[in-house]
Order: structure tokens, then sequence, then C-alpha cells
């Protein structure tokens, strides 16, 4: 029997309250993550649902090769129809529910229907036993590092949680959904397009996923998976590790490209570079401890820092590049400690770090706080967890403050906030905030390439949005890079058929089709495929003189011309 045969998934009718495990069909047999979200969405939700009612469909995908010996593959793709987007949505996550998930041979978990009581809470347990709901009304409103807490004392220490905070349960088009990382701390998150809210729009509060002593998933062609992983994993290894103290090192460099929003995005520059620049939280490890660690097991990138406050104790991880962009300089903070503060803040309440620092940096713009006022944006989070209109207003996202405070100067697409990549400087990266499925999402094609040519933007474009489609449909983990070449290899030898790097491609560029289709029947059209005024009239860096100036026909090529994949994108780490 190949891999994969003999799979199953979770169908959970919350309207009915029941739970049950159903045979995987073999048409979606290649299809994992991402490209199994989007087909199922595609199929089964109506596009023109309202995002928080019942015909909306949660789906929880592990990647094809999730669960396997394959290194830094254990992600999790979370998706629905987006409440912030009105689209089609995938957030993608590390920690260890994804790989628990395929140990137990589930491919995906699909959440349909609402409850009639929308005050009661429920947690789903997955297990060797089966699946089962139970009642979590005793979680109602619980923040994320206490309800884990909580269920530790009820689950096995080796358990995996994926949840949602009290932002998720208020149904806030920020919210975030939480999973565990390898020391069980719910630190991890997918975090845009408020998939949260569609969980805790179903009185979904917590699933708990209890692996046992299961082992790794056997590929079809176990010795040539096993030497092909290997020799990535030395291959990548011996190479230069970009992510060694994780993303927070990349702010030098981001500044000076001036791709480091500041108050707004008035400028692409921060005058406190200095005090958010990630190499502060590596030269605090020596002193308090923390430092770079794996959020999920069998990650061999380690991109994930421990952040401790000034007496050693654990604050918060990973303070990423996004976080103390979008919580820090553009909100006019000036240290990395008080971000870190606002990143835990988030992860308990389970809120999208990009989306409110986008969302207070508005409410600062328009006069509501003093840029960089700490204290008032410590209060703006009580605010949200006491669920008043301002911090509802906030946990909503960017273009919500933007319509309570009647304020123009709002940095989003489709409704999205623009992640801390600027298209001003990086137009390509522009284009693919303009085409991609999911709005401005610097996960679905990032190019920090301000080099590029005018001519080179769209295919520059289209071809990292179908390595992302396809690296998010596999489990693997971006950073690892895998290429085209090294998916199709881990694929023909974990399923036991020739999978050749050309249907990669294909793949990757179908699942952008499928989530296109899915958002041409929510009623997008390519006139929206675009970036706000804000971005083409008002610039950054000398003279500020940067803006997004790509014309209208040179965005559209990346979604509707399908360029011939260059010769790079087949390149191998690996040597089998």
């Amino acid at each position: 029997m190949s891999a994969a045969q003999g799979d199953h998934y979770i169908r959970v009718d919350m309207t009915k309250q029941e739970a049950t495990a159903v045979p995987f069909p073999e048409k979606w047999r290649v299809l994992g993550g991402r490209a199994l979200s989007a087909r199922i969405l595609l199929e089964e939700c109506n596009p023109k649902c309202d995002p928080l009612g019942p015909e909306n469909i949660l789906v929880l995908a592990p990647g094809v090769v999730s669960g396997t010996s394959a290194p830094t593959s254990g992600r999790l793709s979370v998706g629905c129809k987006s409440p912030l987007t009105n689209a089609i949505k995938e957030a993608n996550v590390g920690g260890n529910p994804g790989q628990d998930l395929m140990k137990l041979g589930y491919r995906c978990i699909v959440v349909t229907g609402r409850p009639a009581d929308r005050e009661k809470r429920w947690g789903l347990e997955v297990d060797e036993k089966g699946v089962r709901l139970v009642s979590a009304d005793q979680h109602k409103g619980l923040w994320n590092y206490a309800l884990c807490e909580k269920l530790y004392e009820r689950y096995p220490k080796n358990a995996s949680f994926i949840s949602v905070g009290p932002a998720g349960e208020m149904c806030l088009s920020g919210a975030s959904v939480a999973c565990t990382d390898t020391e069980g701390r719910p630190a991890r998150h997918a975090g845009r397009g408020g998939v949260g809210a569609v969980m805790g729009s179903k009185c979904l509060k917590w699933v708990s996923v209890d692996s046992g002593k299961r082992p790794v998933r056997a590929p079809a062609h176990r010795k040539e998976f096993t030497s092909y992983a290997k020799d990535y994993t030395k291959a990548y290894r011996e190479g230069e590790l970009f992510f060694k103290y994780g993303t927070s090192a990349v702010v030098p460099v981001a500044n000076m490209l001036n791709t480091f929003p500041y108050r707004n995005r008035t400028e692409g520059q921060s005058p406190d570079v200095g005090t958010l620049d990630g190499k502060n939280i590596v030269a605090s490890f020596e002193e308090r401890g923390g430092g770079m660690h794996n959020c999920m097991t069998g990650c061999i990138v380690q991109c994930s820092n421990i952040v401790h406050d000034k007496d050693g104790e654990y604050k918060t991880s990973a303070l990423e590049f996004e976080t103390l962009t979008l919580l820090g300089s553009n909100c006019g903070v000036k240290s990395w400690e008080d971000v870190a503060d606002f990143d835990r803040l988030c992860d308990e309440l389970g809120l999208d770090t990009i989306e409110t620092g986008a969302a207070i940096a508005v409410y600062m713009d328009s006069g509501g706080l003093e840029w960089g006022d700490v204290e008032g944006m410590h209060r703006l989070f009580q605010e949200i967890a006491q669920g008043t209109e301002l911090g509802k207003a906030i946990g909503n996202g960017a273009a919500a403050v933007g319509r309570l405070r009647n304020h123009a100067r709002v940095p989003v697409v489709k409704g999205q906030a623009l992640p801390a990549w600027d298209p001003r400087p990086l137009k390509a990266t522009g284009v693919t905030y303009a085409t991609s499925p999911m709005g401005a999402d610097h996960t679905a094609g990032l190019i920090i390439n301000p080099g590029l040519k005018p001519d080179e933007y769209a295919q520059a474009s289209q071809e990292i949005q179908i390595i992302n489609a396809a690296v998010d449909s596999s489990g693997f983990c971006q950073f690892l890079q895998p290429t085209l070449t090294d998916l199709a290899h881990y694929y023909s030898h974990y399923l036991g058929d020739e999978v050749t790097p050309q249907k990669i491609a294909d793949m990757g560029w179908q699942c952008l089709q499928d989530e296109w289709a899915f958002n041409d029947g929510a009623g997008w059209t390519l006139d929206d495929d675009d970036l706000p005024d804000v971005m083409k009239k008002e610039g950054v860096g000398p003279d500020h003189s940067l803006v997004f100036d790509v014309p209208k026909e040179v965005i559209l090529q990346a979604r509707t011309q399908r360029f011939a994949p260059r010769d790079s994108l087949f390149n191998t780490k690996a040597a089998g």
C-alpha cells in the first residue's frame, strides 16, 4: 500500500454537534495544506456566504508530507472565507498539531455549521481512539496561555493544541488561530485574515491532538525518501543560514531599503532602528536566558526566538520582524522590549500582530493616541479584551479603525493591512499584494529585490506565488526554501508515484486558480487587484520619491498570463 492510502479526514458539524472520521478521497491524494483547503472551499463553501455565518467552512489541513521524517515539514494550513477580506484565506502556522494529525492518519479537519446556542463552547478531541466533541464551557473567555495550562492538566504533555483566544470568541476580524509549539506554548499563530474569528464563530474553542506513541509516517519508498531528506538537511545546514537569529535580524536591512515603516507608513525608515534591531534580542540571551529554538519537532531552521524579561522569566516567542515593525516602528514605539509585551498580549488574546499594529497606527494617525504612547497602547489592548466599541474596532483591523475614525490613510488591500515589506521600494512584492487571492500578505509571495526591472515584476511575482502555494501545500516551512525539484523528489518518494517538478508547479498554479475562482464567486473582480492610493501618491525614501507606480496592465499579467518557469526554480539543494 503506498503512502496516503487508507487515510481519513475529520468532518465536524457544529450545528448537529457531531464529529466523524471518514475516508480521505482518492481525488485529493496529492493535495495538502493550502491546496487542499482551497479545493474544499471551492467545492463545498458558498463564496457569497457570511464569513461569520453557518455556511462558512473552516479547514485545518496539514501538508502532504507533514508527520514524516522530512525536515521542518509539519506546518498546518488554516483556511476559510475571510471576514477581513471577504475572500478566500489560508493562514499557515508552525507548531506540532499538523504533524500530530498526520501521524494519526488525518489529512484535515473540516468544520461546518454553527451551534444554535452561541453562548456554549466546544472542544474537539482527536486521538488514537477517534474524534469527539466535548463541552468547553469551562474554558470560555480564557486567554490562550491560561487555556493551554488548563488543557495540559487534562491531556498528556506530548499532546498539541489548536485554539482561539477572546478575540476569536468575539469574532473580531483580526483574530488568529494559535498552535502549541514543542514546549506546549500557544505561541505559533495562523494570523492573517481573521481565521480565528471563523473558528470562534463556530463556538469551537480548541482542538486537542494526541498522537500517543505513533511513529512518523512511512513513505512508500522509505530508503529513497530517507536518503533525500538526509542529503537535503546536510545541504541546508552547510549553506548560508539566513534565519540563524530569526527574522528580527533583518531590521537593519529593511530600514536601509526603506521598508521599515514608521508612523503609519509616512516614512520607510525609523529613527529608532537601533533600539528595535533584533540584535538586541540576541544580546539578551546571555544575561537573561532564552535563545533560538525549533517551533515544531524536526525543524532544522530554528528561527524562533524565546524572549525572557529582565528577571529571566519567559515572556514571548517568537518576536519576529513583522511584529517589531507593525507594533513597533509603525506605531512610533522605540523599544523592542515594549514590542515583546505587545506580542505576548496578541498571543494571549489571539490577534494577528500585523493587523493589530496597523490598526493602532491608523488610530494614532487619526489623532486618537500620541505616537509611541506605550501606556496608551496597553489601554487599547485592555479595550480589546473588554470588547468596548474602540476595542472591537482595533480588533477588527486597520480598515475598521479607518471607518470608525473617518480617516483616509488606511494602507490595506482587499481590507487586509499591508505587512512590513513595503510595496513602494519592493514593487514586485506590490504586484503580489495586488494580485494574490489573499490580499496584502507577504507569505503569498515576497520578493526582496529593489533592483528588478519593470518588465520583470509580473513574472517574478507569479513565480514566487506559485512556489509559495506549493510549499504551503506540502507542509514545509517557506524558510526552508525548497525548490520545485526538491518538492517533486519528496512527493515522489513519499507517495510512490512519479511527481515531476512541472507537476508541482502546475499544482501551485491550480491552487491559485481555485482561490481566484472562489474570489470571483465572492464578487471580487480584476479591478480590485490594486493597491490603495496612499501607496501611489505618498512616497518613502530620498525626497519621498519611491511610490508604487506599476501600471495596471503589468500588475494583471501576474494573474492572467502564465509564464514558463525559469530554470532557477528547478534547482535542488540535495544530491539525490
